[in-house]
């Protein structure tokens, strides 16, 4: 699938001068030589490397480590555009949070009839553990991020919803911290919104959750399954930044009603723990007999108020892509308010006259696993071969039910730094959310992902994507 003027370029809008928020960058651009662009972008490259700014990918046959590659063209939002993105980010992250509430409790929305009860109940994510238990707070979504991908001027829609541990916002901070390095004066001419004080607002939303058991203040961790995990970096990352202990499921042990951490001193109690672990692995007791990732006995003292788990055991239904085709009902039954962002349309494959459209549409539509994630296990119909189109049609017909689909859309491009020039690549935009008892902060911005081979739609790093710095206007 080759570019071609269909798609919406955000920095000139397919004419013939920038849009209004690139113009100050772009006069910036053309009076800069072009050698010393190349030159700094072989600098970004290189402190990357030394920093250690990698991810791992399962089932490579080459070095499990990658250099995610980062563009030096950074992406520009508006202050108007933002506040529009922000007000339909926050009603949907209530919605989402008000959701598994509810269907961890009183099931209203099953009741009424909007939502099909064997969507839930047969729903791998759904954990039955779980009902009736209130987090501290009422707070099941400590941690969000929401993709968004981008059509048009004022085209924006919601690709999917990451509820349970969402990753990336460690490049999003690398990557501003590097554009300050490699260019400080770009900073002084456009006013940017600045994105440092993550890790303190993490620290601080994850300390509003306290459990009942808390008596002082909170104490924070970060569970990670180890140093192999793909995200690694990230959770070390975040657990510097916050000042909080990185800790593994070994670390851990359940002493007096708490979860203690183990220490030079002895095993100190936890109050959070920013788990970085998949439910399935995060109690061997109660969950996966044989993971030796997480801590015997810990939804016990988690159900028993002796430690607050981020984000919630069960959260991850929300991420389910079946789930995400009842988005629209689900932000207006909880909210009373019409969606302010779109969902993408969707055709469920378990659905019999959904999976036959689908099947005679294929090489129009991208295919993609309801519990899929990365850009694993996903079909882009348009860019597959005959053979590709053919398994996976057969995989459709074997489990229907583990799919859904989505038109093709003729996604958004900013330009890439090639030795070319520019050239414009798709991008999707991944903003996060931080959401406690005190409210609902949104870090201005987010980690923009952009697809380096040419005409691919596929963002993902592990696909062979990069990133890029994004950049949120100030008034």
């Amino acid at each position: 699938m080759g570019e071609s003027p269909a798609f919406f370029n955000e920095m000139d809008g397919n004419g013939d001068r920038a849009r209004a928020p690139y113009a100050r960058y772009c006069d910036w651009f053309a009076a800069e030589p072009g050698e010393r662009l190349r030159r700094k972008a072989r600098e970004a490259e290189t402190f990357f490397r030394r920093t250690g700014i990698t991810f791992n990918v399962y089932g490579a046959e080459a070095a499990d480590e990658r250099l995610i590659p980062f563009d030096i063209v950074p992406r520009i939002i508006s202050a108007k555009e933002w506040s529009r993105l922000t007000r339909g980010i926050e009603q949907r992250v209530r919605a989402i949070n008000a959701f598994l509430n509810d269907i961890y409790h009183r099931q209203e929305i099953l009741r009424a009839g909007r939502i099909p009860a064997e969507l839930i109940e047969n729903n791998d994510a759904f954990l039955p553990k779980m009902i009736g238990v209130s987090p501290p707070g009422n707070i099941y979504t400590h941690i969000v991020g929401v993709d968004l991908v981008r059509t048009g001027e004022n085209e924006f829609f919601v690709l999917e919803d990451n509820a349970r541990t969402p990753s990336g916002v460690s490049y999003m901070l690398e990557n501003r911290e590097t554009m300050l390095q490699m260019f400080p004066e770009l900073f002084t001419k456009i006013r940017v919104r600045p994105v440092s004080d993550y890790p303190k607002m993490l620290r601080r939303s994850l300390a509003a959750c306290a459990p009942p058991a808390c008596t002082g203040r909170p104490v924070v961790a970060v569970l990670t399954p180890g140093i192999h995990n793909s995200a690694y970096y990230e959770h070390a990352f975040l657990a510097d930044q916050m000042g909080a202990e990185l800790v593994e499921g070994r670390d851990l042990r359940v002493v007096d009603g708490r979860i203690a951490m183990r220490t030079t001193l002895g095993y100190t109690p936890i109050d959070v723990l920013y788990r970085r672990v998949d439910d399935d692995y995060l109690d061997p007791l109660n969950f996966r007999p044989d993971s030796y990732l997480g801590v015997p006995g810990i939804l016990d003292i988690y159900r028993a108020g002796g430690i607050t788990i981020a984000n919630a055991p069960g959260t991850g239904i929300a991420d389910d892509k079946a789930i995400y085709s009842y988005m629209p009902d689900i932000v207006q039954f909880y909210t009373g308010e019409k969606p302010i962002l779109k969902n993408v349309p969707t055709w469920r494959c378990s659905e019999a006259s959904s999976l036959a459209y689908v099947l005679e549409h294929l090489a129009e539509l991208v295919v993609k696993e309801v519990h899929g994630s990365g850009g694993y296990g996903m079909l882009v119909g348009p860019a597959a071969s005959k053979k590709e189109l053919e398994a996976f049609r057969a995989k459709l017909v074997s489990k229907p039910v583990n799919y859904i689909a989505q038109p093709t859309l003729a996604l958004s491009t900013v330009p890439i730094l090639t030795r070319a020039g520019l050239a414009p690549r798709h991008v999707d935009l991944r903003p996060f959310v931080l959401m406690s008892p005190d409210g609902i902060e949104i870090t201005p911005g987010g980690l923009t992902r952009v697809a380096l081979k040419k005409g691919s739609l596929v963002v993902n790093s592990s696909q062979g994507g990069g990133t890029k710095d994004t950049w949120v206007l100030e008034e």
